[in-house]
């Protein structure tokens, strides 16, 4: 076995490590049980997968470009590589429904390989869906079948090194197949750090992170993906592409940011130079508590304007504070009153010291109240729980779903009312809407929204309208429809009102032009 390959696969109809799945905890079972009610929902087991669709030739042909052990055709590794992980899909993986699964899982092992499979691509009109860690949550794997010859699964697994180190300029050049912890152990391997966490931090990739545009939980510090990322290696149907010779340039439009988040429309991004740090000495998350969301995401706006952001800044409402989603371990339990702030500091210690001694002050004087290390160490603690939780809801027959957004700061109070609002008209009472801030910006920030609600006998077809619901108020707000979850087919229907018809146009001539002949993940995106 190839010993890039992952140690451990995810579940095909959960999130993360089955090792970790497990039933919903007795202190949440008391409050879903109170709320919804419980309503036992076992998921389809053994359903067979479409048999493949591709003719011997072609296979034979892949089986050339990336080696014959490395073209899967089994049940088992293309029911993994079916979707990605957000409610719609892990529902239709539930019922049964495995008809988006990919007719054959090619894993290339470098840039030229994923070439050769390109043009084979074209030569044989294949629909490719670029692979990394399968975390979207937007149907950003869910590539549209009709007018192809047969769909292939583009595995980056194989593609885990770590290239080159620049110790003088601070860059490291990174395969996009890593996922988040195997390449921060390489980087740590060197002292250095990349800092990107998301909540898909344990599964998903440094090519899923650029094209997503993903933005971690460290981003107050560390910054947005987009952000660290200097330069790109892309393969396309048209050739190759290598982009950022510097560290700044004024040679026209950043053609990088054509590429960050283009979600695989556009090409396969086979390396990744992103700007890295050193290895902290010292980490230290608090909490701090504050009397509304309101005078919490004041004090955060005051702090970013002031240049004063710590690495680590979030804070859950009223809701989330109250039933303690910032701790997946003890949701039920009693949580605080008011909101909670997490606040964490990565660095050397003598700077650390200083800018938490700084935002102290700053946070107390404008009335927060110091609640000591232990909130934010149980933060830290359970930063990536929080999906496996969603997978003990569903099996209890309730919905959980999150989305995200952002706007400027002084329409922070109208988005969070009317995101909620909408929720709760399209899914009716019983229903949690929470809600947290977990990006700051100088000129905003980031509402990242789970909603919780009884899934009855269409638990698809409620989420899709609340959704929709909750997509139309965001767009009614002149919010943007996601802040770091892509574009992908969820959210397709509202990116004109965005970016208006002329952009759409735009986005489909760079289309047009890398991709001809519309091979690469059709139907997402643009």
């Amino acid at each position: 076995m190839d010993p890039r390959l992952p140690a451990v696969e995810m579940h095909p109809s959960r999130w993360g490590d089955p090792a970790r799945a497990a039933s919903l905890p007795e202190s949440a079972r008391g409050l879903v049980e109170a709320v919804f009610g419980i309503d036992e929902r076992p998921a389809a087991t053994d359903v067979a997968v479409p048999p493949p669709a591709l003719d011997e030739a072609v296979l034979d042909a892949l089986r050339a470009a990336v080696g014959a052990e490395h073209v899967l055709l089994d049940d088992a590794t293309r029911r993994l590589r079916t979707r990605g992980k957000s409610t719609p899909d892990l529902l239709r993986q539930r019922a049964g429904d495995l008809s988006d699964a990919p007719d054959a899982v090619v894993r290339p092992a470098d840039h030229d390989q994923v070439a050769a499979v390109l043009a084979l691509a074209v030569e044989h009109r294949l629909a490719v869906v670029p692979f990394g860690g399968g975390t979207s949550v937007t149907g950003g794997l869910v590539a549209r079948r009709e007018g192809y010859a047969g769909l292939v699964s583009l595995d980056l697994v194989r593609m885990k090194r770590l290239l080159a180190v620049d110790h003088t300029s601070m860059t490291a050049t990174l395969e996009p197949g890593l996922r988040g912890p195997e390449a921060e152990a390489l980087l740590a391997a060197e002292g250095l750090v990349l800092g990107h966490y998301p909540q898909s931090f344990e599964h998903a990739t440094i090519g899923g992170f650029a094209a997503t545009r993903s933005s971690g939980q460290s981003s107050a510090g560390y910054g947005r993906f987009d952000a660290l990322v200097v330069g790109l290696r892309v393969a396309t149907p048209r050739g190759e592409l290598r982009l950022g010779s510097a560290p700044a340039s004024a040679a026209g439009p950043d053609l990088r940011q054509l590429l960050l988040g283009s979600e695989g429309a556009f090409g396969v991004i086979t390396e990744v130079t992103a700007r890295v740090r050193r290895l902290p000495a010292e980490k230290v998350y608090e909490g701090w508590a504050w009397p509304s969301f309101e005078a919490g995401a004041a004090a955060m706006r005051t702090l970013a304007q002031a240049g004063l952001l710590p690495t680590v800044l979030r804070l859950s409402d009223e809701h989330e504070t109250a039933i303690n989603l910032a701790r997946p371990d003890a949701i039920g339990a009693a949580g605080a009153s008011g909101c909670l702030m997490v606040v964490g500091h990565e660095g050397e210690p003598e700077p650390v010291a200083a800018r938490r001694t700084a935002v102290a002050s700053v946070l107390a004087g404008l009335g927060g109240t110091p609640l000591g290390e232990e909130p934010g160490r149980a933060w830290a603690h359970g930063r990536f729980d929080a999906p496996y939780l969603r997978d003990a809801m569903l099996d209890v027959g309730v919905l959980v779903e999150t989305l995200e957004t952002a706007t400027f700061w002084s329409r922070v109070p109208q988005l969070y009312d009317a995101v909620r609002t909408a929720l709760v008209g399209a899914l009716g009472e019983p229903v949690l809407v929470l809600c947290h801030i977990s990006h700051v910006y100088e000129t905003g920030c980031s509402l990242y929204f789970t909603v919780a609600a009884s899934g009855g006998d269409d638990a698809l077809g409620r989420w899709q309208r609340a959704k929709a619901a909750a997509s139309d108020a965001i767009a009614a707000t002149g919010a943007t429809i996601t802040h770091h979850h892509a574009v992908g087919t969820d959210h397709k229907p509202w990116l004109p009102a965005e970016v208006g018809e002329l952009g759409v146009a735009v986005l489909s001539a760079v289309k047009a032009e890398l991709d001809p002949t519309g091979v690469l993940n059709p139907g997402v995106l643009v």
